[in-house]
Parts: structure tokens; C-alpha cells; sequence
């Protein structure tokens, strides 16, 4: 018996999420599909490291929106809204590297 075209789903080891998205519900679906949900809890102290990766995150959104064609979406094509997103992050490498050395 053949299965789904294309190549197998894999699901993730781990998700890091917000504090704000913490719920025994989804946690427990979670575990269920054997993910390890790495989430600091409400009411507990900070310190679970996850605003380290959230931040990189936010900073190259920010960065991607500075090209003002990227934070509103012009194209109708969805190959060439992703042909200006590959030429902004091309630039964004361009201008970090060019800092760095």
C-alpha cells in the first residue's frame, strides 16, 4: 500500500515556547507526540534561557523590515515575495559580515 506522496513528515525534538503559551493541555498533547516542550511556567523566575534564541529571532525580523517592500506584502506571486526575501537576507548577511571583519 502506497502512503502520502512526497517525503515523510518528521516532527521536531524540542519547542521552545513563551511563557504565555504554557498550558497543562498542550503540554500533555506534546508529550503524547513525544516532544519535549522546553516553556518556563507561569509564576516561576526567569532564567530558562529562552529569550537568548527569541531575541536573534525578533532582531532578524526587525532587520528584515527595514526593506519595506518585506513588511508589506506587495507581490502576488509567492516566488517573487520570496525572491525579495532571499535578496534581503543577502544584504542583512552582506551588511553583518562586512561589520564583522
Amino acid at each position: 500500500m502506497a502512503g502520502r506522496p512526497g517525503r515523510p513528515r518528521r516532527k521536531p525534538g524540542t519547542v521552545q515556547r513563551d511563557r504565555a503559551y504554557w498550558s497543562r493541555a498542550r503540554h500533555a498533547r506534546l508529550a503524547a507526540q513525544g516532544i519535549v516542550a522546553v516553556v518556563a511556567k507561569p509564576g516561576r523566575p526567569h532564567g530558562s534561557g529562552l529569550g537568548v534564541f527569541r531575541w536573534v529571532v525578533e532582531r532578524t525580523l526587525a532587520w528584515l523590515h527595514r526593506f519595506r517592500r518585506l513588511a508589506l506584502r506587495y507581490e502576488r506571486r509567492a516566488d517573487v515575495d520570496e525572491a525579495f526575501l532571499t535578496l534581503g537576507c543577502a544584504l542583512i548577511t552582506r551588511r553583518y559580515l562586512k561589520r564583522e571583519f
